[in-house]
């Protein structure tokens, strides 16, 4: 796929689901920016998180802003791991970036869980990974977005992203 024609792209899912082990990858296989979200939420946001605490959609919305700037900002494409568990969220990233493509990296709340144990988060304990399934509202069939299984390896899973965007 060229450079140019590379819509931005973000890889949403609840915590824990291997966003950003996708997004690099696929950032890499692509020749594009990666960015992780998380890196963009401002310290009461992360402070706030890692006191146990789910984000209110309210204190959400500046994050949501910032991550839009990025994909908004992006010539010859960029791929940025961002939640975006709501349709809302979603719907404000494309007010940035209409143009915006979506992974979303789906999978069991039991494997998930599981990998959160097994990893240290900066300020996303497994505790609050109830209130992220509880937020979650999948892509709908309007929405310009790809599904992939987090149970394949990484790599199939960038390499099916791959094949979609050729389609």
């Amino acid at each position: 796929m060229a450079e140019q024609s590379l819509p931005p792209i973000i890889v949403m899912g609840v915590s824990g689901s291997g966003k950003t082990t996708i997004g690099v990858l696929l950032a890499r296989r692509l020749g594009v920016r990666f960015v992780d979200g998380d890196d963009l939420h401002s310290a009461r946001n992360k402070e706030w998180m890692g006191s146990g605490h789910a984000l209110s959609d309210e204190l959400r919305q500046p994050w949501l802003h910032a991550v839009g700037a990025v994909l908004e900002g992006a010539d010859g494409g960029v791929v940025v791991a961002c939640s975006a568990l709501k349709r809302a969220y979603r719907d404000l990233l494309r007010e940035h970036a209409p143009d915006l493509v979506t992974v979303f990296a789906q999978g069991g709340q039991e494997l998930i869980h599981e990998r959160m144990l097994q990893r240290d988060h900066e300020y996303m304990p497994a505790s609050l990974l109830q209130t992220q399934f509880d937020d979650l509202e999948e892509p709908t069939a309007d929405e310009a977005a790809i599904t992939v299984d987090i149970g394949e390896t990484p790599e199939q899973i960038v390499h099916r992203v791959i094949e979609s965007l050729n389609r």
